[in-house]
């Protein structure tokens, strides 16, 4: 596809940004509960899942930040372009981004779903 209609575009980046913010608030939520977890269970098998949990929790929030940011420099792109008079399209470089974006906010998206799941499974046997 060379052209994706700007309204897509822009429906797209505010929904990527909306289920980002669930989802770094989400982890929030998931290391207080691994927190609880800690402090209730000290044997060294729980500590250890707990600090990978830990871990896991870190790179998820690094990486939602750092597609968020991607996100808010395509939008400044496209918003570049529209100024450019582009009869409310991207061209085929900014589509080529947008694509790119979706698969990593697909990724992020299903990695995040893949940890919660596992994280409650651990959680519940040991709560």
């Amino acid at each position: 596809m060379d052209k994706i209609s700007i309204t897509h575009v822009n429906n797209a980046h505010n929904d990527w940004l909306r289920a980002l913010d669930f989802y770094k608030q989400e982890i929030s939520i998931l290391k207080k509960r691994l927190t609880e977890i800690g402090g209730k269970n000290t044997g060294a098998e729980v500590l250890k899942e707990v600090e990978q949990y830990e871990n896991k929790f870190k790179v998820q929030a690094d990486n939602i930040d750092r597609l968020n940011h991607d996100i808010r420099q395509n939008i400044s792109n496209v918003e570049n372009q529209l100024k450019e008079g582009n009869a409310g399209y991207i061209d085929k470089v900014l589509v080529a981004q947008h694509n790119n974006l979706q698969e990593r906010y697909n990724t992020e998206e299903q990695t995040i779903n893949d940890i919660r799941r596992n994280f409650n499974i651990f959680a519940a046997s040991w709560m």
